[in-house]
């Protein structure tokens, strides 16, 4: 295996990374409306993930200066097509990160209505766009000779596209559903667990369709079995969930999620930008890849500083495993 399909292999798994854990976390955010009944549970659901969604947004980061370094190429025409949908992306981001620290800071009402606002939209505006820009990126966009996006903002809002983005939404949404049930006692865990149920049967029904529309088209036998592995794990997270097992369902509802980007990864390969004007035109591995010298000095500097990162994490988790609920919120906030 080629340095350039090694780090295909390793942007994929940040990507897969980023999308368990900033699923689950885009999900709670969108759960501060369609779960909470007061401010006090809007609360309960952004303390469980109040110490770890900025980590979480750390293999964004990753993913994307990966990309950037490994396959400048890709980088470049990414950027530049998707450019409307992931600036919006990031300005999300950004609201999001100061609504969760500034959403306390003041007792006015409208201040701290508006910040809930804030997590709302910029939770479910990201977890929809993310599908539209995969699903984009795999059925392919127009690119030219010269590695350049030809199309408009327009092209990108096609069916196909737009069913993806309403996958990633709803199955971040029900990630998230479990996630509290997992991290939450009392009343609202019970309405989680009742909501997860709902919002599995509808993210059932989206990825089916959607993950069998991309087998048809790009798909082979690897895919097949990345895509059977998803709709199981889908089945089992529903039905764990509703024999109470929140540790199970949050288990297979992330392998819900690394099975599906895996498939949509694997469909891809070996492009990395496939090209709907003409298949010469696309990016690939080889034709969008950094020098070897650069691969090589940066598969070292990954392997040292990753597994460290990787740890740390892990241990922010472990410390702040203990559920909580509406009685560990002071009256004041």
């Amino acid at each position: 295996m080629e340095l350039h399909d090694v780090w295909f292999v390793l942007i994929a798994f940040l990507w897969i990374g980023y999308f368990f854990l900033e699923g689950f976390d885009f999900g709670v955010g969108v759960l501060t409306k369609l779960l909470a009944r007061d401010r006090k549970e809007r609360r309960v659901l952004i303390n469980t993930i109040g110490p770890v969604w900025d980590g979480n947004e750390v293999w964004l980061l990753s993913a994307g200066g990966a990309t950037f370094a490994a396959f400048p190429e890709w980088y470049a025409t990414l950027f530049s097509g998707f450019y409307l949908p992931l600036l919006i992306i990031l300005f999300c981001l950004i609201v999001r990160g100061v609504a969760f620290e500034y959403r306390h800071k003041r007792d006015e009402d409208r201040w701290q209505t508006n910040w809930e606002h804030a997590i709302f939209w910029c939770s479910l505006v990201p977890a929809f766009l993310w599908g539209v820009a995969f699903a984009n990126i795999v059925r392919g966009v127009k690119i030219n000779g010269e590695m350049e996006y030809v199309g408009n903002v327009a092209d990108l809002l096609n069916p196909y596209a737009l069913l993806g983005g309403l996958v990633t939404l709803s199955l971040f949404t029900f990630h998230g559903a479990v996630f509290v049930a997992l991290k939450t006692v009392g009343d609202i865990r019970g309405r989680s667990r009742a909501l997860a149920t709902k919002l599995g049967l509808v993210t059932a029904v989206l990825a089916v369709g959607f993950l069998g529309w991309t087998q048809t088209s790009r798909g082979d036998g690897t895919s097949l079995v990345a895509l059977i592995v998803a709709v199981v794990a889908l089945v089992a997270a529903i039905g764990t969930n509703i024999a109470g097992r929140e540790g199970w369902s949050f288990a297979f509802s992330g392998v819900t999620i690394v099975a599906a980007v895996t498939m949509l990864f694997l469909t891809l390969f070996p492009n990395v930008m496939p090209s709907s004007l003409n298949d010469a035109w696309s990016l690939t591995v080889t034709n969008a890849s950094s020098t070897p010298y650069t691969l090589k000095i940066m598969t070292w500097c990954a392997g040292i500083a990753a597994p460290m990162v990787m740890l740390y994490q892990g241990w922010t988790y472990w410390v702040f495993r203990k559920r909580i609920g509406t009685q560990h919120i002071a009256d004041a906030h």
